[in-house]
């Protein structure tokens, strides 16, 4: 269930800036009131029902912290949650798992949240052929594991940052001249630098769509804010010669209709910036 940009080096480095940041030149709470022979035991109560995510991180956490911390696993990475659920144990050294609680729950309350979200609307286009796709509305630095969330949640990356895709906005469009004008700027400046990336490109009328047709060279077209009418009709325009990606303010409420206009593909922000987390709990036992 690991996206190709979950590497053991990858993850490395991000618990090294996370704990760097949180831990600092020590855990002083931990070093000042607990024995640093003391050895015991908590687990991972869940306190919200939803689909869990972030269990796989939290190992690692766990061993960069202290590798002699003994994780015993209970629940899965995508495995439906109830409150009451625990979702693992850890024994060892009490400083190390005091050290090591809150970045795991700061991790795994999120990408949770985001898995749960995730879940519940690919769910509602079940059975239409639309995938549910992220953005890049991310959090800095925690890219990495809310797409993560993302997969474990059944949905599916987008383009991962500005640099594996290029994605030809509204913005982009506006300031090249128009459709045609920065599709094939595009493809010339890709043939300069000699780099073989897929080319989207948004449109927002059925002109636009009509532009891009004739343009060619292409690799997906974006139908962002249209109407359902509209969507329609420019997915029959395109009639199969490129993907299709609808975007822009998609709802639970709305989404399915989104997807039964024939849409390959629905991208929606929310999955990662307007998720409420769920809540865990580390607790001593």
């Amino acid at each position: 269930m690991k996206p190709i940009y979950i590497t053991e080096n990858s993850i490395s480095e991000f618990i090294a800036r996370a704990l760097a940041e949180d831990v600092g030149d020590g855990d002083h709470s931990s070093l000042a009131s607990i024995p640093a022979d003391a050895q015991n035991q908590a687990r991972l109560l869940v306190k919200g029902d939803g689909i869990l995510a972030g269990v796989a991180l939290a190992g690692y956490i766990f061993k960069a912290v202290d590798a002699d911390l003994q994780l015993d696993v209970l629940l899965q990475d995508g495995a439906g949650i109830k409150k009451g659920d625990v979702a693992f144990t850890v024994k060892g050294k009490a400083q190390s798992i005091l050290t090591a609680e809150r970045l795991v729950l700061n991790c795994m309350q999120r990408m949770s949240g985001i898995a749960s979200y995730t879940h519940y609307l690919s769910s509602l286009i079940e059975g239409t052929g639309a995938k549910l796709l992220d953005t890049r509305k991310t959090t800095p630095n925690f890219r990495m594991m809310e797409k993560w969330a993302v997969v474990i949640g059944g949905g599916h990356n987008h383009r991962y940052g500005l640099y594996d895709m290029v994605m030809l906005k509204d913005n982009h469009v506006d300031y090249a001249g128009g459709i045609r004008e920065a599709i094939t700027a595009t493809q010339q400046y890709l043939k300069n630098k000699g780099k073989d990336l897929k080319i989207e490109v948004e449109t927002r009328t059925l002109q636009e769509v009509q532009e891009a047709l004739e343009t060619g060279g292409i690799h997906r077209i974006m139908l962002d804010n249209m109407s359902t009418d509209m969507m329609r009709e420019a997915v029959a325009m395109i009639g199969g010669k490129y993907e299709t990606e609808a975007s822009g303010g998609i709802t639970d409420e709305t989404i399915r209709a989104v997807a039964e206009c024939g849409v390959d593909y629905i991208s929606v922000g929310a999955l990662t910036h307007s998720i409420k987390s769920i809540d865990l709990s580390l607790k001593a036992y």
